[in-house]
């Protein structure tokens, strides 16, 4: 009896688990839009530009998701949101992912019920400092006043550092990069602490962006990526996929303009498997057989979102570095398709 009991426990569980893994895709495909929590605006990451439009290296991540759920790029709905309401939203249902610069933790992951699907970004914590400062390391940083946004993993980075380093700070809480900015440009603040990434793209925001320096100390790790809830494992997948989709077309070659030829057939069975001319993923991950495809092709590859959003050749000025492919001794490498 009691063995009867336990696997009817079990069934109930599994039932149920069963059908909280495909709410979100069903919701999604309902309502016939993605629902995306974002940054509030991050220069070169999130942002909305003059007509409204937005455009960015985690906005580029939440297109590629609409585009292989709901096959159209433009078919989500932007949630800006802050440090403090951004796991609200989600847990909430909100929103239906969280793309916006937010580190991998364990207790975000296990505390807090949520599934990190991989990392698009692998940074870590750095200060900025006015050039007129004269201070060109952090560790000269002692009695400094330094802006910090509050609800997030910097805070306790940041008093790590300065006690490991026999230095004193005040806080200056913030709640928005926008309000760091304005404090910090003011004077409110010495020096202002966040994601290096985020430091550059404010700076690139500034009047004056060669009157403020990067400082060289990197004083954390931070792997930046895409979250949703727990235990909707269907759309995790989806979620962890498309971005290994990205990752993976640039590693084999496959980009927004040559997409279209290569979906016709080619001689390499993964380039196709990913494509959807071999196999049945989209049939595993219930959806169509060409969803990388249309994901790839709303931005591009991984290296194409990188340098037309943060690379070099903009003002955010981001070297790939630890984000760079594999083969050219960066972090970024998605697991087979097969």
């Amino acid at each position: 009896m009691k063995k009867s009991v336990f696997l009817g426990a079990l069934t109930v569980a599994g039932f149920v688990a069963g059908s909280a893994s495909a709410a979100t895709l069903d919701d999604v495909q309902a309502r016939g839009s993605l629902k995306c929590g974002s940054n509030s605006g991050l220069t070169g990451f999130a942002a909305p530009d003059a007509n409204g439009h937005w455009e960015g290296f985690d906005v580029a991540v939440c297109r590629a998701v609409a585009a292989a759920v709901l096959g159209d790029p433009e078919a989500v709905e932007f949630v800006p949101t802050t440090p403090k309401t951004r796991f609200t939203a989600l847990a909430s249902g909100e929103v239906d992912i969280l793309v916006r610069n937010t580190t991998w933790t364990l207790t975000r992951d296990v505390d807090l019920k949520f599934t990190f699907t991989g990392v698009n970004y692998y940074d870590g914590q750095g200060f900025i400092v006015p050039k007129a400062l004269g201070v060109s390391s952090a560790k000269e940083l002692d009695g400094a006043t330094v802006c910090i946004q509050t609800g997030t993993t910097t805070e306790l980075n940041l008093a790590d550092f300065f006690r490991t380093n026999n230095i004193s700070y005040e806080p200056v809480p913030i709640e928005t990069n926008a309000e760091a900015q304005q404090q910090y440009l003011a004077g409110a603040c010495d020096t202002y602490t966040t994601d290096a990434s985020g430091l550059a793209a404010t700076r690139a925001s500034f009047e004056n962006p060669a009157d403020h320096a990067i400082l060289p100390e990197i004083i954390s790790k931070e792997p930046l990526g895409p979250l949703v809830r727990h235990g909707d494992d269907e759309w995790a997948d989806i979620v962890r996929w498309t971005l290994n989709a990205l990752v993976a077309a640039e590693e084999f070659g496959i980009t927004s303009t040559n997409i279209e030829e290569l979906a016709s057939g080619t001689d390499n069975p993964e380039i196709n498997r990913i494509l959807g001319t071999e196999g049945t993923m989209g049939e595993m991950l219930g959806l169509e057989a060409d969803w990388a495809m249309k994901a790839i092709a709303a931005g591009g590859n991984y290296g194409e979102i990188f340098e037309k959003n943060i690379g070099e050749s903009t003002p955010i000025g981001l070297a790939r570095g630890l984000n760079a492919q594999w083969k050219d001794g960066g972090l970024q490498y998605a697991p087979p398709f097969r």
